[in-house]
């Protein structure tokens, strides 16, 4: 059973960065427009599988949205151009308390694992934070590539840590370093 409200259209493109290409899925419909998954595109299909079975009623096709347009623009230079799209996600109570205090983390700067698990009152919980941050299904929407190691270096990123160093200078992000590394899921 999914929750996905009559006459959804699931929209979908492609946009280039000088990290790869990154997909994006739009839900549209009488609520308007919101991010359902967004990541590069040689791990959309594992981030979107769960939305793909949210949305199993809904139409998806290929096209243009102003939501995914937004990442384009934020792409491109604009980087307070996804501050105020919508997403539709979900998960465990938990995630959405660590997804949305990613949203609080201003472009340019980082926070550490530990920071982030003090934020959502579950300072203790700096590997089930790492792990909430792995199941965002909303890549640069939700900004998980802001989140380093305590020491500063980079940690993980399901992108590969070439793309989360990119992102980070993208925004003009510093203080953090390539040190130690997760490997990338894949």
């Amino acid at each position: 059973m999914t929750d996905t409200p009559s006459g959804t259209t699931v929209r979908t493109t492609t946009i280039d960065t000088p990290a790869g290409e990154v997909r994006v899925a739009v839900a549209v419909d009488a609520a308007g427009e919101r991010i359902v998954a967004a990541a590069y595109s040689d791990h959309f299909d594992r981030v979107a599988a769960r939305v793909r079975i949210r949305f199993a009623q809904a139409t998806w096709v290929e096209g243009e949205t102003e939501a995914a347009a937004a990442v384009a623009r934020y792409v491109a230079g604009d980087l307070a151009a996804l501050d105020d799209v919508a997403v539709d996600v979900t998960g465990t109570p938990f995630q959405q308390r660590v997804w949305t205090a990613l949203r609080s983390i201003p472009v340019g700067t980082t926070c550490s694992y530990g920071e982030l698990a003090a934020r959502v009152g579950s300072p203790g919980a700096v590997r089930a934070v790492g792990t909430a941050n792995g199941a965002n299904p909303v890549w640069l929407v939700v900004p998980c590539h802001r989140v380093v190691r305590s020491d500063g270096s980079l940690g993980g990123y399901g992108g590969g840590l070439d793309r989360k160093a990119w992102l980070l200078a993208h925004e003009g992000a510093t203080g953090h370093k390539r040190g130690p590394t997760t490997p990338a899921r894949s």
